[in-house]
């Protein structure tokens, strides 16, 4: 079997990878995610997620909840800033059963308003932990200073007073807007007919018509960088500093996302990690993180520490990205970095949920789904002189942001 792709009546795009496992994997990958949401809506998106596993025409909230578990497989969702993806993990006999189930939790919820109240205070004491925890909270407010005005930087959550003023004509709107078939992937891995899937498919969705959708997404404004201090009561000083980075189809991604993993990336030998922890002992955790979206996209750089080592961090790690815009990297420096990360890649993509998640974005918004090949294969083509020029272009210091929680 190879991989295979169609598209339904209804303009559903079909995915299929084939894998030799007992387990498949399969869902809907939505092209509808935080900053699709019009201003009252901010959380509409995640709070959709929610609430499409409390209840259907056919189904109340605890059947949908039974209907996996009872065969031991799992239901499971989550929404981004461009993205909400509904999927199962189940035994291959079983995929009748999940696929049935997916097509009614995602076109037939009905969204009963006794089940948004009571899903409304869960989710605020999900935003009331979530803001208890400054290491995850500045990454929201530091998207939020880069994308300042835009979608992009509105946090998945939502904002309380909002939540609390949704009902079911909201939801259904959301969902009438973006929850269609040509707006949606439907992708499988597994040991699956892929013919009888598209069967399947076809009578599930008999009575679900093709529609359009309309979703102009606009691209933020100019970037401006910003330097912000956030009174915060919190024991540890939380710091942030980055900018707006490649898009995901950007050619000079591929060189940033190398020297991302270079400066913090997963590995103890990160050299921040080295040079703010292992030789001084002035962090628990720093790390740089890379987000690509359709359009745009945001490098960042995290640590905590205490707030009397705040400037030795600071300085330290502009040392760091100085050097790298400094001194071109030595071809056995270049190899040994290409080779970690291809290593990296390699064994996260070990995963077959992962790797059925990844494939359903890839082809959600770019409408094809790379391989580890030829991943590999553009990391191998990177040059000295070329991660040098993006190192010169992402990395000046006058290009960066800093948001400080002290």
């Amino acid at each position: 079997m190879s991989q295979a792709e169609a598209t339904l009546s209804n303009g559903l795009r079909v995915i299929f990878s084939p894998v030799v496992s007992d387990v498949t994997y399969c869902g809907f990958a939505i092209d509808a995610g935080t900053r699709d949401e019009a201003d009252q809506e901010h959380g509409m998106a995640h709070f959709v997620e929610h609430l499409i596993f409390k209840g259907t025409h056919k189904r109340k909230a605890w059947h949908i909840l039974n209907r996996m578990e009872a065969v031991g497989g799992d239901l499971n969702a989550y929404t981004n800033k461009e993205e909400t993806v509904v999927y199962a993990a189940f035994l291959t006999p079983d995929l009748p059963r999940a696929v049935e189930l997916l097509v009614d939790i995602v076109f037939r919820s009905t969204f009963p308003q006794r089940e948004i109240e009571r899903e409304t205070e869960v989710i605020l004491d999900e935003i009331q932990s979530y803001e208890d925890n400054p290491s995850e909270l500045i990454f929201d407010d530091f998207e939020d200073m880069i994308f300042k005005g835009h979608s992009l930087g509105h946090n998945i959550l939502g904002r309380p007073e909002l939540l609390k003023q949704f009902q079911t004509a909201d939801l259904l709107s959301f969902t009438q807007r973006f929850y269609q078939p040509s707006n949606m992937v439907f992708f499988v891995q597994g040991k699956v007919d892929f013919k009888k899937l598209i069967r399947l498919l076809e009578k599930l969705m008999s009575d679900i018509p093709m529609q359009e959708v309309s979703n102009q997404r606009t691209a933020p404004s100019l970037y401006i960088p910003e330097q912000l201090i956030i009174p915060k009561d919190t024991h540890q000083a939380h710091v942030m500093l980055g900018s707006r980075a490649y898009h995901a189809n950007d050619d000079k991604r591929t060189a940033l996302y190398l020297l991302n993993n270079i400066l913090g990336g997963p590995g103890m030998n990160s050299r921040l990690n080295v040079s703010l922890r292992e030789r001084r002992g002035l962090v628990y955790n720093v790390e740089s993180n890379l987000t690509s979206y359709v359009d745009t996209g945001a490098f960042c750089i995290y640590f905590g520490t205490d707030p009397a080592d705040i400037d030795t961090c600071m300085r330290l790690t502009h040392k760091e990205l100085k050097r790298m815009r400094d001194v071109q990297m030595t071809s056995s420096q270049l190899d040994a970095a290409k080779k970690q990360l291809i290593g990296q890649i390699c064994v996260s993509s070990d995963n077959y949920e992962n790797n059925a998640l990844s494939m359903g974005k890839s082809f959600l918004h770019y409408h094809k789904y790379e391989g580890i090949g030829k991943v590999c294969e553009r990391i191998q083509a990177l040059t000295a002189e070329g991660v040098l020029e993006v190192a010169n272009e992402m990395l000046a210091e006058e290009h960066l942001s800093t948001l400080i929680y002290k």
